[in-house]
């Protein structure tokens, strides 16, 4: 089954059952099993992306603070860009090959 079929069924209640009513009712049990594990699987992948998120949060904050109550600011941290030299020119072929 295609993620577009997937897509489909899961906007349109009707395309569900018309999907549903070629399964077993044994089918549909071990379907909705299986789509309630994933549902699970995607919930405690979003809580552990979120908690990270604020962890991060955190540390930002943290940093910042640390920065301000030392005085500094982010152009004290970054220093001055090297220039960038200039490269020598592709050599030019006199023969070229046609």
């Amino acid at each position: 089954m295609s993620t577009d079929t997937l897509e489909r069924i899961a906007r349109n209640k009707n395309v569900a059952r018309a999907a549903a009513r070629q399964l077993s009712m044994e089918q549909l049990h071990k379907l909705s099993e299986v789509i309630g594990e994933v549902i699970e699987q995607k919930q405690q992948e979003d809580h552990k992306r979120q908690a990270e998120e604020a962890a991060k949060e955190r540390k930002l904050a943290e940093i910042r603070e640390a920065m301000s109550d030392a005085g500094l600011s982010m152009d004290d941290l970054i220093s001055e860009q090297p220039r960038k030299r200039r490269g020598r020119p592709p050599k030019k072929d006199k023969e070229r090959k046609q």
